[in-house]
């Protein structure tokens, strides 16, 4: 089973309804060294990582979470050995034919995100089915990232409104954030309010660099395969104790200045 049938609420330690983030993305880190540390191919960890990524969307679902983005393969992982690269396209396909059944039964929606002229023709038609099959669903929706990166992504969509001005469809001043997003390849998704990445490193590799301007991160030492439902709890109990202020002020500083507001002596002017 990819998701349980009903969502629960997350509660923590105290009891009280913590506050879920709506997206979570995740950067998916350290299969290979995973595989490598105990002796093994490195396609073995990245079947392990598929398992791992089965387990975080039941998980999610349980959660309340509403959308999930996993990274899976960079735009610039082109550059690794063919002989993995062969195997993780074997890997997706693999998932596609067998799991997305699964996946529509439990009213997943699928999205694969990024760009696709340097996948094979199988595997195109494998996404465009899978997408297209589970379109009407209104679970949990799960995008996986595949030959994707965020400054491709961006460079792209200003090469679309730059043809569209050309063209006279568009004027340069109806140009804003929304036009912008609109012409993205995850224009369907919304904001990242939860970023992780596993694996021990703290940097965000061309990852989502629009939906994140205003995310929480939360980076951990386990290797992907080694994730586990209880760091991903962590990453939620984290996330629910942080104030985001989205460049504001908190709801503890606007109180603060009410009550400094309330002690202020009213200045009044003398006569002269």
């Amino acid at each position: 089973m990819w998701v349980n049938s009903r969502s629960l609420e997350y509660q923590g330690k105290s009891g009280q309804m913590n506050n879920i983030p709506h997206h979570v993305a995740i950067i998916m880190d350290g299969n290979r060294r995973w595989a490598r540390d105990r002796g093994h191919e490195v396609l073995f960890g990245h079947e392990k990582g598929a398992g791992t990524l089965k387990m975080i969307a039941r998980q999610a679902h349980d959660r309340g979470i509403r959308w999930l983005t996993a990274f899976a393969f960079s735009f610039e992982n082109w550059t690794r050995p063919k002989p993995e690269i062969d195997g993780l396209m074997l890997l997706m396909r693999r998932f596609l034919e067998n799991d997305v059944n699964e996946l529509h039964a439990e009213n997943v929606r699928l999205r694969v995100i990024g760009t696709r002229d340097r996948l094979s023709s199988r595997l195109v038609r494998l996404i465009e089915w899978a997408e297209e099959e589970t379109a009407g669903n209104t679970g949990l929706n799960l995008s996986i990232a595949i030959d994707y990166g965020g400054r491709q992504e961006l460079t792209n969509a200003a090469r679309v409104l730059a043809a569209e001005v050309a063209r006279g469809i568009i004027r340069s001043s109806d140009i804003n954030e929304d036009l912008l997003k609109s012409r993205m390849g995850s224009s369907a998704l919304p904001d990242i309010d939860l970023l992780i990445r596993t694996g021990g490193e703290q940097r965000i590799s061309n990852f989502m660099l629009w939906d994140i301007s205003y995310a929480e991160l939360f980076f951990c030492q386990a290797l992907w395969p080694e994730f586990s439902s209880e760091i991903f709890d962590s990453a939620l109990q984290s996330f629910a104790q942080r104030e985001r202020r989205f460049g504001g002020d908190s709801a503890l500083d606007v109180q603060q200045d009410a009550r400094v507001g309330l002690n202020v002596t009213p200045f009044k002017a003398q006569p002269r």
